[in-house]
């Protein structure tokens, strides 16, 4: 009788669980704006339609030109940022839009906006009444965008546990505690394979070891903000705090991505915003079907960028269009078209595209990118062959990987001339072999065991239900540096060897000696 009644138990209690679970309370922050937003909104709203409490603390500033907001289904707490912040953000991100479009990004322009998070992050800090409030709602688990230390550091602060969503690839990867064998694995803006000659090697290896400089430098930005808002007795590291994160989720697919080590406590779920297409609206629908059998091009620069800087390029890529059948859909702002330029007969200008959309539609030939990791995402879920042009970031890093997976090519902006864009894109939509490519590299994407919001759902569900995640941290988090290159262990081996030589050359020497002596006394 008792053993008939225990699966029954058994059985109760999981139903209750899962009925528990399903109620969890889950709070999302997402203080960058453009792709990382879009992104963030996607996960908030993946959980919250499958039962979850969801709730998004942001700022007011997204810094998407033309998107039109919709109503979400989750609750949202918003830190209203003054005039005077606004404008810093954009100022930043217009300089650094300009340094980009004349082929100068460096790592500067990177520490300068981590230099504005810190400043910024004061600020959200300083917001006690929402603080006070998320507080009080009593969270199961944070998410976060990795991209701005400041997510860390309020994560920290409400006492929540929280899952680190990366919106990129392994540009952290060192923070993370993952393996970077610099042998094969190509380190953030390297630009190099996983197939390195000896001066690429050398190369990498230097680009790996001047990322814990930066991660030095990011530290102490940060320092003040921490020494600030967190007593002596409890005040964390960057480093802590990435360490303690419960899981971390990647946005990247090996579809794309070169192989590489990972932990048990690294996830990678891509392809969160490609999805099957949508119909487009008729209006651009009778625009496609005016190109006959030539079909269309979609360009467009990202989410954050709405135009470009410099009239020459504008006027070469203009040109450039003029000399390909295929109608082109250019996301551009039209009110900060050139009033003295008229777009290329076969062009469309539109304040916003939807992007996934449009990848999808059959007469499709080619994506014209800046080579967003989201981009390139959903032209490889949709078989969309890429021509890159690079702006900053991750961005040339992605078009390396489409330009080794045969299904694009990419081109700087500083070489864009008319005659030569032309002949790049005519290349690449006539020859085949981009198009098979991109479709082979589509059904690797497509025919993974699960689809990315169930991965997503089921890793969430997962951290919560097992009360965090611990059992997938390796034990190396807590061993000190030392013992973790086994310097301690190369100490003591070497220790060891020169014992043993100094014990052997005493030994030989003793040996010698005694011969020379007894010789000295047979000739005596």
């Amino acid at each position: 009788m008792a053993g008939s009644r225990a699966p029954r138990v058994l059985i109760l209690l999981c139903i209750l669980h899962l009925h528990c679970l399903q109620g969890a309370k889950i709070l999302t922050i997402s203080f960058v704006g453009g792709s990382h937003y879009l992104l963030m909104d996607e996960i908030s709203r993946i959980l919250q339609d499958n039962g979850h409490d969801v709730r998004m603390f942001r700022h007011s500033y997204r810094n998407i030109p033309g998107y039109k907001m919709t109503s979400v289904p989750y609750a949202v707490s918003t830190y209203n940022m003054e005039e005077e912040h606004l404008k810093e953000y954009e100022e930043l991100f217009n300089e650094y839009q300009r340094e980009a479009f004349m082929g100068r990004n460096d790592i500067r322009s990177f520490l300068n906006l981590v230099t504005l998070y810190a400043k910024h992050c004061r600020l959200y800090m300083n917001q006690t009444d929402i603080l006070d409030f998320l507080k009080q709602e009593n969270y199961d688990v944070a998410i976060l965008d990795t991209f701005n230390p400041c997510h860390f550091l309020v994560a920290e602060k409400l006492g929540i546990p929280y899952i680190a969503f990366t919106p990129g690839p392994f540009y952290n990867s060192l923070a993370v505690g993952l393996p970077n064998p610099p042998s094969y694995v190509p380190m953030f803006r390297s630009e190099l394979t996983d197939r390195m000659s000896f001066l690429e090697r050398v190369k990498n290896t230097f680009m790996y070891l001047g990322s814990y400089v930066v991660e030095i430098r990011k530290e102490a930005i940060f320092r003040g903000v921490i020494e600030e808002h967190f007593p002596p007795d409890s005040r964390p590291t960057l480093d802590d705090l990435h360490r303690k994160a419960e899981l971390w989720i990647y946005h990247v697919d090996f579809s794309l991505e070169f192989p590489r080590p990972l932990l048990p406590h690294v996830q990678c779920i891509s392809g969160l915003t490609a999805k099957p297409a949508k119909p487009v609206s008729q209006d651009l629908e009778d625009f496609i079907a005016e190109s006959g059998d030539s079909g269309f091009i979609l360009l467009t620069l990202g989410s954050m960028v709405s135009n470009i800087s410099r009239m020459d390029l504008i006027k070469e890529m203009n040109s450039a269009f003029t000399n390909v059948p295929q109608k082109v859909i250019w996301r551009y702002k039209s009110s900060q078209w050139p009033e003295d330029l008229k777009p290329a007969p076969n062009v469309r200008l539109l304040d916003w595209v939807n992007q996934n959309d449009l990848l999808g539609h059959p007469r499709i030939h080619l994506l014209v990118t800046h080579g967003g990791l989201s981009s390139v995402t959903e032209a490889v879920y949709h078989g969309v062959p890429v021509l890159g042009i690079p702006l900053f970031g991750d961005q040339t890093d992605n078009l390396v990987r489409i330009k080794v997976k045969l299904m694009g090519e990419y081109i700087p902006f500083n070489e864009i001339k008319s005659d030569k864009f032309a002949d790049v894109i005519q290349k690449i939509v006539k020859d085949r072999s981009y198009k098979t490519a991109a479709m082979k590299q589509s059904v690797i994407m497509r025919s993974r065991p699960f689809p990315p919001d169930q991965q997503l759902l089921g890793w969430v569900e997962h951290i919560i239900r097992s009360g965090g995640g611990g059992h997938l941290r390796p034990y190396s988090y807590q061993q000190p540096w030392y013992q973790q290159l086994l310097l301690d262990v190369i100490l003591f081996i070497f220790s060891c060897v020169a014992l043993i030589i100094y014990i052997i050359v005493k030994v030989i020497r003793f040996l010698i000696h005694l011969l020379c002596n007894r010789k000295k006394q047979k000739q005596n």
